[in-house]
């Protein structure tokens, strides 16, 4: 079977294998080659400038689609939580002015704004919108979210991000802790993906 490259336009190592996972589980035989944003030698990427997830998405995936000539698929996602006003939102990668990679001191940030809130008043969600983007202009988008609360302390070794302090209860851990493959079947992203896949089917698959 003849294979059509998408490009999964992210620098987060992270999430990079954790599209790759997903796309493996929901959809085995898929036609796609999934394609890195350093294999096609894309080293930069565009301000997200956007003021919410769907803007930030479509910009994305209409700026890598344009630079590379691919289909390309780009999410925004991130932890709203209540009692901070659905902050970090949009700014969940670097929230408090940190860096890339500084997971640790964003974790330490949001437990220290939540110290006094009691547990009723600690929900949260994971919420993720994907953007699905053809070089020619055209897109469609997709969502998915999970609800949750924030935990006392981080927990759990398995993910990235904010995982360790979202708390499911119907899992009775957090996001970190759980396996992954239980984690790719009920995450924001998960849920995102799935919506998606009738989008690329018809953008990417069918188009031409």
């Amino acid at each position: 079977m003849d294979t059509k490259p998408l490009l999964i336009a992210t620098n987060n190592p992270g999430k990079l294998r954790e599209f790759r996972e997903l796309f493996h589980d929901r959809w085995p035989d898929c036609p796609l080659e999934l394609v890195s944003l350093s294999e096609v030698h894309i080293t930069f990427e565009p301000e997200e400038s956007g003021h919410t997830f769907v803007e930030n998405a479509v910009l994305k995936a209409r700026f890598f689609a344009i630079r590379s000539g691919l289909p390309t698929l780009a999410d925004d996602s991130g932890l709203e939580i209540d009692a901070l006003g659905g902050a970090p939102g949009v700014h969940s990668a670097r929230y408090g002015n940190t860096a890339r990679g500084e997971d640790t001191q964003r974790i330490a940030l949001v437990l220290e704004q939540l110290q006094n809130v009691p547990w009723p008043q600690r929900t949260a969600r994971f919420r993720c919108v994907i953007a699905i983007a053809l070089p020619d202009g055209r897109y469609e988008t997709a969502n998915g979210s999970v609800e949750g609360y924030i935990d006392w302390q981080p927990r759990g070794e398995h993910g990235f991000g904010y995982d360790p302090i979202f708390y499911i209860p119907e899992f009775g851990c957090t996001m970190a802790q759980l396996e992954p493959a239980v984690k790719n079947r009920i995450s924001h992203r998960a849920r995102a993906l799935q919506a998606a896949l009738p989008l690329i089917q018809r953008l990417v698959l069918e188009q031409g």
